[in-house]
């Protein structure tokens, strides 16, 4: 067991250079599959643009005219005194359906970009979740070797005392049992850690083996930071669900545009021309003509579609102030999550971690000179251990608290 944690403190040595946060985000966004798809989306509504401005085709015809079904002073003839006619017709599309179709396909394209940074937001939550997580298991890992290196030379001072013959075999034996405490506390943290970069990897899109993959970043806390009010200002500005709903109210508005606009007459435009004599003219063997076609609309077909998109502007804008109210309740759940945890934090920095480093190292001294008791010094060494472990859970607690916040808002206001 001894040698395998030795190996195991080893494996660092030989990684690569630890990733900073930005360095993550930076192989997120331009690595991750899921990102990389849904951009997908916004180039397919771009390409929706080009066939929504589309000008409709003219139609051409070709009319035979003419065709002979009888016999001719006995020889057949089918194809004699014929008249080919061409012809070409176009329809002409009134109220600006055209424009209207392009504006709620561009409307679409922003919609879509909206939505990809709203699903960039919550994938970037996860991703800053796994680094705070892999910071953490770091952090405890560390302080589980600390704490066996420190066991291990309080192990060495009582041997020596027990050599010496000042103390029993039994309290030495004791000691040594606890050894076991610690080898768990090292081998829980060195799992969790790589449980913890196997889930950055994920995220990451990487296959890197995990020992020449590593994080650095700051595991820590700040006191001050903005006033509620800031960041609920902030994530009006910024959150990309709340800019898709208000997209999308105006999308509902083009779309009823559009379906007034459709309900209107387009009327169709033809011209032909023709080789065939006149009655009237003997010498006029050219001949052209016109048409215009026009619906009668005695029916309207498009009042259900009308209403429809009435309604759906209506139900835009409460989904509207709907989703400004989430943005409010996000904000507010994560901002007093950060109170909390920075009130927690606090008292254990400036207090309770000095103390409980005081109380073990008081009680060690008193046990080495016979002013303690033994099982008043493993109390004191797991108070130390508890309470040190509790505060870097609530570091780790504070950062995904920050990671939170930075979601509420929809953008990195708290590092």
């Amino acid at each position: 067991m001894k040698h395998f944690v030795l190996l195991a403190l080893a494996v660092p040595l030989y990684a690569q250079s630890a990733l900073t946060w930005e360095q993550v985000r930076s192989k997120f966004e331009a690595t991750n599959p899921t990102l990389r798809a849904a951009q997908i989306n916004i180039d397919e509504s771009r390409a929706a643009e080009i066939t929504a401005y589309l000008r409709p085709n003219p139609d051409f015809s070709l009319t035979a005219d003419g065709l002979q079904i009888s016999r001719n002073n006995g020889v057949w003839r089918p194809l004699n005194g014929v008249v080919v006619t061409p012809g070409f017709s176009y329809l002409h599309e009134r109220k600006g359906k055209r424009e209207l179709r392009l504006e709620t396909a561009t409307l679409s394209t922003d919609v879509a970009g909206s939505t990809y940074s709203d699903q960039e937001r919550g994938l970037m939550f996860n991703l800053r979740t796994a680094f705070v997580q892999t910071l953490q298991a770091k952090a405890v890992l560390d302080n589980a070797r600390e704490n066996l290196a420190y066991w291990d030379r309080e192990l060495g001072v009582n041997r020596t005392r027990f050599n010496a013959g000042d103390l029993a075999q039994v309290d030495l034996e004791r000691l040594e049992l606890q050894r076991v405490q610690f080898e768990s506390d090292f081998e829980t943290a060195y799992v969790s850690l790589r449980t913890a970069k196997i889930q950055l990897l994920m995220l990451l899109n990487e296959r890197t083996p995990l020992e020449k993959f590593d994080v650095t970043g700051a595991f820590d806390f700040a006191e001050e930071f903005r006033p509620l009010e800031e960041f609920r200002n902030i994530a009006l500005e910024t959150r990309p669900d709340l800019k898709a709903a208000v997209q999308n109210v105006a999308l509902a508005k083009a779309n009823h545009q559009l379906a007034i606009a459709n309900g209107s007459t387009d009327p169709t435009f033809g011209i032909w021309y023709s080789h065939n004599p006149s009655f009237s003219n003997p010498y006029a063997n050219e001949t052209m003509g016109g048409s215009i076609s026009i619906p009668l609309r005695i029916f309207d077909r498009n009042q259900g579609e009308k209403a429809r998109t009435q309604l759906d502007i209506s139900r835009n804008e409460r989904l509207q102030d709907a989703t400004e109210a989430q943005v409010f309740s996000d904000v507010d759940s994560a901002y007093w999550a950060v109170i909390q945890n920075v009130n927690l934090l606090k008292p254990y920095k400036s207090k309770y971690l000095p103390l409980a480093t005081e109380v073990r190292d008081r009680m060690s001294f008193s046990y080495q000179n016979g002013g303690a008791s033994l099982l008043d010094f493993l109390d004191a060494e797991k108070s130390y251990r508890d309470t040190r472990l509790a505060y870097l859970n609530l570091v780790g607690a504070y950062l995904t608290a920050a990671a939170q916040m930075n979601q509420a808002v929809g953008r990195e206001v708290m590092q």
